[in-house]
């Protein structure tokens, strides 16, 4: 089992910036991709950003890219997002997850069918 905890969300105007955290607890070794996702109100939920751990490899939705940036703390098993020049359209709120070993492996990286962990999430509002 792994425990997700989110943390960083709050108000923000446009053009600002934000870190979001992702602390993850329990069996964390059979982890191999964490991820953020965001889902606003009367939308689906869609990726954001994704790491495979073993690799280092990321990727971003094309709509953050530039903006927002991975990166990650082994020590205390923390992800995060850092959030730049953000929009009123990336308010959300947003959820940390992750997939291990057990669920298996292939797929997009950003269905969330591919994580079996889940965050409470963290919400994220943008003002203009």
């Amino acid at each position: 089992q792994v425990q997700l905890v989110e943390s960083g969300g709050g108000s923000m105007q446009a053009g600002g910036s934000l870190r979001l955290s992702c602390a993850a607890s329990g069996i964390t070794n059979s982890v191999y991709k964490v991820g953020w996702f965001r889902q606003a109100p009367g939308k689906e939920r869609e990726g954001v950003a994704a790491i495979y751990t073993r690799t280092g490899r990321t990727y971003y939705d094309d709509s953050v890219k530039g903006r927002f940036t991975l990166s990650r703390d082994n020590a205390k098993n923390t992800l995060y997002l850092q959030m730049n020049s953000l929009k009123p359209e990336d308010t959300a709120m947003y959820y940390c997850a992750a997939a291990d070993d057990g669920l298996g492996y292939g797929g997009i990286w950003s269905r969330p069918a591919g994580f079996n962990y889940w965050g409470q999430g963290t919400q994220v509002t943008v003002s203009s």
